[in-house]
C-alpha cells in the first residue's frame, strides 16, 4: 500500500494458490444475502398492517423476518457455495411472500417514499416473550435516538467467507506462519478477516460508486428544512452527481458518533470487541434525557452509547454465528470471526431481487482481494479520510475529476478505481481458472462504469427520470409494479413452497414454546442478558 492506496496482492500469495487445487479452493467459499424490502400499499405508503401470520414468526423464522418496522421485511438466505443457488432461494422467498401480502407491494428501492411522519411507522413486533419484547424495545430506542424515518431505509447485506482450506495454505506463506503457530487457525482466521474489514473500509467508496441506486429521495423523507439537496421536481430532492444518498449524510451515517465519542476500532478483533463493549457499558448524557423505563414503559434498552452491538451502523462487520440470546461480541471472543458482512449495498432497483449474479461475482472478488492484500492498521488521519471518501462518493461520486483523500495524496476517484480494478485482474484470472463465475468479465463490466459514469445505476435512474418526466416516487413505483408482476407470474417450485410452508409452521410452534418457557420478568431478563461474560454463559431459557 502506497499513499494510502491499495495495490496488488503479493506475488507469493498468488503463487501459493496457483496450482489447480489452490485455484479451486480460492474460488470456493460461501455467500449469503440479507435483503430488506419495505411493504407498501398500492399508493406507495408504508404498510400499517401486521407482519402476515402466513409468513411465520418474525422472531424464529430463519428466512423471513422483519427489521426495524413491521413493514420492513428481511429475507435471509443461508451461506451457500453457489451464488446461483443463493439467488434461486431469494427468488422463491419473494414469490412466497407475494402470495401472502394481499394487495401490498415490496418497494423496489432503498429509499422510502410517500411518508407521513415517523409516528405512522409501526415498530416490529415479535410476540409476548421476553426475547420478543427486547427486540421491540431496542427498536423503540432506535426510533427515539435517530427517528423512525431513518430506520426504514432498505439495503442488501452481502455475507462472505472463504473456503476453510484457504487457511492452511495461507499459514504456509512467509510472514503468516507465526500467527498460525501462536494462536492457531482461529487466530489466523480472525486476523485476516479483520484485515479484510479494514481494506473494505479503505475501498468503501467504490461500492456506492459502482452499485449505488439512491441518487434522489422523496421530499417527504427529508425532515431538515435546511438541507442543501437540490430540487429535481416539486416532490424530489437530489444531488446531480450522487450515487447513494443512503450511504451519505442523510442516510446511513454513524450518527452515534455525533456527540457520543463512539468509533469502533478495527486494529484487531480484540480491539474491535473492546470498543463495542465500552460503548454498550458507558452511559451517554444525550440518551439519558430520553429515559429508560418511563411510566412503566421501556423507551430504550439502556441509556448507553450503544444499546447493543447491532446499533453500530458500520458499512462492514466481522461476524460470528450466535447461540440463543448470546451477545455478538461474546460470540466473536469465544469463536473468532466466521464471516464478514458487507452492508453498503443499495437495493438494485432494476432487478426484482435487489441484486444480480454479476454484482455477486464482483463482490466475491472484491472481498477476497481485500482479504489477500496487505492491510496495515488504520491511523486517525486515514480514518478521517475513509469517512470523508464515503460521503464524497455518495454525494458526488460521478462528478468529473472528483478527488478522494488518501494518506498523502488526492487521487481522482477515476484513477484510484481503475488502479484497484487493474490490481484485481490477476486474482480474477486465477479465480476463473478454478470456477465458472466469470470474474474477469465482471471486472470488465465494472471498469466500463468507471470509464463512463453514465453506465452506473445512479446515473441511469436520473436519466430515466428526466426522459420520462418522473420524480423519484414515480420511478420507484413503476419498478415496484414491474417486479410485482414478475413474482406473481409464477409461484415457487412445489418443493420449495412445501419447505417454506413447513418453516412457517415450525417457526410459529417455536415462538409459542419460547413464550411458554419464560419464567422471569423482563427486568431480570435484561439484567441476565447484559450480565453475560466469557466466564459466565447466558442464564436464559434455551432454544426449543
Amino acid at each position: 500500500m502506497t499513499n494510502g492506496v491499495l495495490h496488488g496482492i503479493a506475488p507469493a500469495v498468488l503463487a501459493g494458490f496457483a496450482d489447480a487445487e489452490g485455484q479451486r479452493v480460492l474460488a470456493g467459499g460461501y455467500v449469503g444475502l440479507e435483503k430488506e424490502a419495505l411493504r407498501v400499499n398500492a399508493e406507495g405508503s408504508v404498510a400499517t398492517t401486521p407482519h402476515p401470520a402466513e409468513l411465520g414468526s418474525a422472531l424464529t423464522h430463519p428466512a423471513i423476518t422483519t427489521d426495524f418496522s413491521e413493514a420492513l421485511l428481511e429475507l435471509v438466505t443461508p451461506a451457500m457455495g453457489s451464488s446461483a443457488d443463493v439467488l434461486a432461494l431469494l427468488d422463491d422467498l419473494h414469490r412466497f411472500v407475494y402470495r401472502h401480502i394481499d394487495d401490498e407491494r415490496l418497494w423496489a428501492t432503498s429509499m422510502p417514499c410517500v411518508l407521513h411522519g415517523g409516528a405512522q411507522i409501526p415498530l416490529a413486533q415479535y410476540g409476548g416473550s421476553n426475547a420478543a419484547r427486547m427486540k421491540t424495545v431496542y427498536r423503540r430506542g432506535l426510533g427515539n435516538r435517530y427517528g423512525r424515518v431513518m430506520q426504514i431505509i432498505a439495503g442488501v447485506h452481502f455475507n462472505y467467507s472463504v473456503d476453510e482450506a484457504v487457511w492452511p495454505r495461507l499459514a504456509e506463506l512467509p510472514g503468516v506462519a507465526g500467527v498460525a503457530v501462536q494462536g492457531g487457525e482461529q487466530a489466523l482466521r480472525s486476523e485476516r478477516y479483520m484485515g479484510m474489514v479494514r481494506n473494505l473500509q479503505r475501498l468503501g467508496w467504490l461500492v456506492p460508486y459502482l452499485f449505488g441506486a439512491s441518487p434522489a429521495v422523496c421530499k417527504s423523507f427529508v425532515q431538515d428544512a435546511g438541507t442543501d439537496l437540490e430540487s429535481f421536481d416539486d416532490r424530489t430532492f437530489y444531488y446531480p452527481y450522487a450515487t447513494s444518498l443512503r450511504m451519505g449524510d442523510i442516510g446511513y451515517q454513524n450518527r452515534q458518533e455525533e456527540g457520543t465519542g463512539m468509533k469502533a476500532c478495527y486494529d484487531s478483533l480484540d480491539a474491535y470487541i473492546k470498543s463495542l463493549t465500552w460503548a454498550i457499558e458507558t452511559p451517554c448524557p444525550q440518551y439519558e434525557t430520553i429515559g429508560v423505563k418511563v411510566n412503566g414503559v421501556y423507551e430504550q434498552l439502556n441509556d448507553h452509547v450503544l444499546q447493543i452491538e447491532n446499533e453500530y451502523y458500520s458499512s462492514v462487520r466481522p461476524k460470528q454465528l450466535t447461540n440463543w440470546m448470546e451477545r455478538p461480541t461474546l460470540a466473536l471472543r469465544r469463536r473468532g470471526v466466521r464471516y464478514v458482512e458487507l452492508r453498503s449495498l443499495d437495493v438494485n432497483a432494476y432487478h426484482p431481487l435487489g441484486i444480480e449474479a454479476e454484482q455477486m461475482c464482483f463482490l466475491r472478488l472484491l472481498m477476497l482481494y481485500s482479504l489477500l492484500t496487505d492491510s496495515p492498521r488504520i491511523a486517525a488521519r486515514e480514518r478521517r479520510a475513509i469517512d470523508a471518501n464515503q460521503v464524497l462518493a455518495a454525494h458526488r461520486g460521478r462528478e468529473p475529476g472528483l478527488r478522494l483523500q488518501a494518506a498523502d495524496a488526492m487521487p481522482t476517484l477515476r484513477d484510484w478505481a481503475l488502479g484497484v480494478l487493474d490490481a484485481m485482474q490477476p486474482l480474477a484470472e486465477l479465480l476463473d481458472a478454478g470456477s465458472d463465475c466469470g470474474y474477469v468479465r465482471s471486472l470488465s463490466v465494472q471498469r466500463a462504469k468507471v470509464l463512463d459514469p453514465a453506465l452506473t445505476p445512479s446515473a441511469r435512474m436520473l436519466t430515466e427520470m428526466r426522459e420520462r418526466g418522473e420524480g423519484f416516487a414515480e420511478l420507484a413505483r413503476r419498478l415496484t409494479e414491474q417486479h410485482r408482476e414478475s413474482f406473481l407470474a409464477a409461484p415457487p417450485t412445489p418443493e420449495r413452497d412445501a419447505w417454506l410452508q413447513d418453516l412457517t409452521a415450525t417457526s410459529l410452534d417455536r415462538q409459542r414454546a419460547i413464550e411458554a418457557a419464560d419464567a422471569i420478568d423482563f427486568d431480570e431478563f435484561l439484567r441476565r442478558y447484559f450480565a453475560q461474560s466469557e466466564a459466565h454463559p447466558v442464564e436464559l431459557p434455551p432454544p426449543v
